[in-house]
């Protein structure tokens, strides 16, 4: 099944570098991914293509209207339905107020059939499209940015990656920070020692299983010091709860 992926956005050329480079760009040529920039001002109905207006009740800034972004979601759907979507289908609003994007998020939008995601600007969008049209809403970060476009870029980058055969080594995903709720370990190659700063000895070894245990408890010692709050939720094992004895107690 080929994910499709539309973005409405009032800035289409934001997106022409990020989604034709690296994984997303492969991924697209491999048929692996469908991505479809929309322009928001071709679903107005005037002259000029006014996607905002002021808002009621007055106050500063302007607000998205809600008749173009109701019917570029309804066109997106209805394209996807016309070339054979296979799988549901969701639309994302992206902005502050929303949900904290993380992995476990990205991994259910590579099972959707199509995913739209909404690029909003502004003072925000009128409260109707959320209504009506919006299945959800994301944010990647407490923080403010001028709009929707570089957040997409993250969700589709993010996305992307986990769709089967985007990343030439599966078990490279699996070995990544977040894929089992803990950091990823440290890595090292060539050369031997920079600086004063040596390899370790134990992944010179080759002892695998050895090697395997100093990863895990790098990476648990690594989410420990940085984000402890993530160990209150990862599927711990039994030998994972005995190496973080040994990391507090100093070892």
């Amino acid at each position: 099944m080929t994910l499709r992926i539309d973005i409405l956005t009032l800035f289409p050329e934001m997106f022409e570098g990020p989604l034709s480079a690296s994984i997303v760009g492969r991924a697209r040529a491999a048929g692996q991914v469908e991505i479809h920039v929309r322009n928001i001002r071709d679903h107005t109905h005037d002259r000029h293509h006014v996607t905002d207006d002021t808002p009621y009740g007055g106050g500063a800034g302007m607000v998205m209207k809600v008749e173009p972004l109701v019917e570029a979601i309804e066109a997106a759907k209805g394209d996807a339905v016309q070339s054979g979507l296979a799988g549901p289908s969701r639309a994302v609003y992206l902005t502050p107020q929303g949900e904290l994007y993380s992995e476990a998020i990205a991994r259910r939008f590579a099972e959707l059939g199509q995913l739209i995601l909404v690029c909003g600007h502004y003072e925000g969008l009128d409260e109707r499209v959320r209504q009506l049209a919006v299945n959800e809403e994301l944010s990647i970060g407490d923080y403010v940015l001028t709009g929707g476009e570089l957040p997409a870029m993250v969700v589709v980058d993010s996305v992307v990656r986990l769709l089967p055969g985007a990343v030439g080594n599966p078990d490279s995903i699996r070995s990544e920070s977040f894929w089992e709720g803990v950091f990823d370990h440290p890595h090292y190659t060539r050369p031997e020692e920079f600086r004063g700063l040596r390899v370790p000895e134990i992944l010179q070894s080759g002892h695998h299983a050895q090697i395997q245990r100093w990863r895990r408890k790098e990476a648990l010692r690594r989410t420990l010091e940085r984000r402890p709050d993530l160990l209150d939720k990862a599927p711990l094992t039994a030998e994972d709860l005995v190496l973080l004895d040994e990391i507090r107690r100093g070892e």
